[in-house]
């Protein structure tokens, strides 16, 4: 039989480590646990000396966690959804096969335009068919480690995310769902909007699209720089630009702008989701990927005017 050593964390142990690493100081994260300052000082000096590493660099503006205290951290939250699942499953496989259905938190990560235009289609048939599933669904800027991120982080156990040229963070499995093309928008009845400013933002052209970005030789340098999608739409609606764009950023575009189709060799990129190898055999999460496939292909092939 398997002992317990005196390197093991116990479950309440990562729970205070998540708590402190979230609320960003100790005593933030013992009220944030209903326990005392002193408690969770003690279980944290505890959890370095099993692990043999500082967790938390501590200061008078709080605590945050240090590199092996963000590892740590991440692995914490993983653990400990992972333990709600064995709870979860087994009092499913304590009642009869014909009344089980997922439920519970099912907390998915996604980027801008996928959460606006793909998530809520999916979440209305989600919730129809499994009422005891309850979406949590964080929008994450789709940069550097992005919403993949998220799910590496244990924050997240789902995320919609670009897979072109993306590394992804180890320990993750990835599925594509869909692909969208990139189209010209530009404000209607322009009779020439090529010769138009570029609007542009950080999240649109990423490795899949900077090659071909770069042969195109019409393509002016961004002379506008937008925060998001929408209001890059706003501003070529009002005549300030054209831009180039993937199809779920212009679904519900205005009428005031036009999509012009940029040819067989235009740019595309995939849409998927990532996931861990343990979350995507839940029947939650393939759930939830079961609509996002019968909705994605859908949603992305009639996005264009």
């Amino acid at each position: 039989m398997a002992r317990t050593t005196d390197t093991d964390l116990a479950p309440h142990e990562l729970r205070i480590l998540v708590a402190v690493a979230e609320a960003g100081g100790f005593s933030a994260g013992a009220e944030a646990l209903g326990l005392t300052q002193s408690a969770v000082s003690h279980s944290v000096r505890g959890s370095e000396r099993k692990i043999g590493a500082v967790l938390f660099a501590r200061g008078r503006s709080g605590a945050r966690p240090t590199p092996a205290g963000e590892m740590a951290v991440a692995h914490a939250r993983r653990i400990l959804r992972l333990l709600d699942m064995l709870v979860d499953k087994a009092r499913g496989a304590a009642r009869s096969q014909a009344t089980q259905q997922p439920k519970g938190p099912l907390r998915i990560a996604a980027f801008r335009s996928t959460a606006l235009h793909l998530l809520p289609p999916v979440l209305q048939r989600l919730r129809a068919r499994h009422p005891g599933i309850e979406p949590q669904v964080r929008i994450v800027r789709e940069l550097g480690r992005g919403t993949a991120g998220e799910v590496a982080d244990g924050r997240s156990d789902l995320a919609i995310a670009t897979l072109d040229g993306v590394q992804l963070p180890a320990g993750l499995v990835a599925s594509e769902l869909f692909e969208e093309s990139y189209s010209l928008v530009h404000p209607v009845g322009h009779p020439t909007p090529r010769s138009l400013p570029l609007v542009d933002w950080a999240e649109n052209c990423g490795s899949y699209t900077r090659a071909w970005w770069g042969a195109q030789d019409w393509i002016p340098k961004a002379t506008i720089e937008a925060e998001d999608d929408g209001a890059v739409l706003s501003l070529v609606s009002r005549g300030h630009g054209m831009a180039i764009m993937p199809a779920l950023s212009l679904v519900e575009a205005p009428d005031s702008i036009e999509i012009t189709d940029l040819g067989p060799k235009r740019p595309t990129r995939r849409v998927g989701y990532v996931t861990t190898p343990e979350l995507a055999g839940s029947a939650a999460v393939r759930a939830l990927v079961r609509e996002l496939r019968a909705t994605g292909s859908t949603l992305s092939s009639g996005s264009s005017h």
